[in-house]
């Protein structure tokens, strides 16, 4: 998921061309397994947002994740830089995590695991705009270019598919599109809050405070039909192995090839959902869905400097 704009935000910065030697084919395995999962959390968000509701399944899904990643926060020492930076993690758990995770599972009751991802890929897009905006991210005419092309593909992809009459689909991909200015933002308030706060910490501390902040919500919308096995079972997958498992991963890639090349996670993702979706859910592929995604990543791709090599330069902030 585009926890990998707030995670990048921590990280050392490699030299592209450094990053390029270190990358090995066990770290290639590793990044397309991490896609793998990322993929699969829209198609248990889709099977198992039905039964619970958003507000009951995100809290889960948090809950849950946080099981998984607290011991891992105790276990480095990293426990008292997430009590310390409470506040602004908590905020982080909100825009990163709690908001667009319950704007993906709205979205989940009306539209493909495929569509919503592909709309997820358009997360750097959002990022790139409010980083200009805020913090005075350098746009180069290849950057431009990208923000340019990969909005077009929002917009058509969006206009193309969005149907605001009863059990249409606009509400859900005005979601996803929310769901990515949280991540948009998200990541840019770590990059001026949170620099050089271990990212163990803050994403032990974000699912948590997450999770507490739904829990009362969770309750309230609790369903009153027992969701089914297959529910539960699709609501622990999407905890533990998509959300604990997977930052985990991410961490490890982050430190092994760096965030210039474990960025490529966001371009494998669509990839996997709409395969996921298609082998267990029978959702269908559809020729505009797939140009709408190719020109989607073809900007994402030069926004990010992934071709190009327009790097985004920011400016320091205090």
């Amino acid at each position: 998921m585009p926890v990998v704009w707030i995670v990048s935000a921590h990280c050392l910065r490699s030299k592209r061309a450094h990053e390029a030697v270190r990358v090995k084919a066990f770290d290639i395995g590793e990044l397309l397994l991490l896609a793998a999962l990322w993929g699969a959390s829209f198609l248990f968000m889709r099977v198992a947002a039905p039964e619970f509701g958003p507000a009951p399944l995100v809290a889960v899904r948090f809950g849950l994740a946080a099981i998984v990643l607290l011991p891992i926060v105790a276990w480095r020492g990293q426990w008292a830089a997430m009590l310390r930076h409470w506040r602004p993690i908590t905020v982080i758990g909100i825009l990163n995590s709690a908001l667009p995770f319950l704007l993906y599972s709205f979205a989940a009751l009306s539209i493909t695991a495929g569509l919503a991802s592909i709309f997820n890929a358009a997360s750097p897009l959002f990022a790139a705009v409010i980083a200009w905006c805020w913090i005075g991210d350098r746009l180069t005419p290849a950057r431009i270019a990208g923000l340019a092309i990969g909005f077009v593909g929002v917009v058509g992809l969006a206009w193309e598919k969005a149907s605001f009459k009863s059990g249409g689909s606009g509400l859900a991909i005005a979601a996803c599109l929310g769901a990515t200015l949280c991540y948009g933002l998200g990541a840019n308030y770590t990059k001026r809050v949170l620099q050089g706060v271990p990212s163990i910490a803050v994403a032990g501390g974000s699912q948590l405070a997450a999770g507490l902040l739904l829990f009362l919500p969770a309750v309230r919308w609790w369903p009153a039909d027992a969701p089914s096995s297959g529910a539960w079972l699709a609501a622990v997958l999407l905890a533990v192995p998509c959300t604990g498992v997977a930052y985990l991963l991410y961490f490890r890639l982050i430190d092994r090839i760096g965030p210039s090349n474990a960025i490529a996670v966001t371009f494998l993702i669509p990839g996997f959902a709409v395969a996921w979706g298609a082998l267990f859910l029978g959702e269908g592929i559809e020729i505009e869905t797939s140009v709408g995604c190719a020109v989607i990543l073809l900007g994402t791709a030069l926004a990010t400097g992934v071709i190009g090599g327009a790097k985004p330069v920011a400016k320091a902030s205090s």
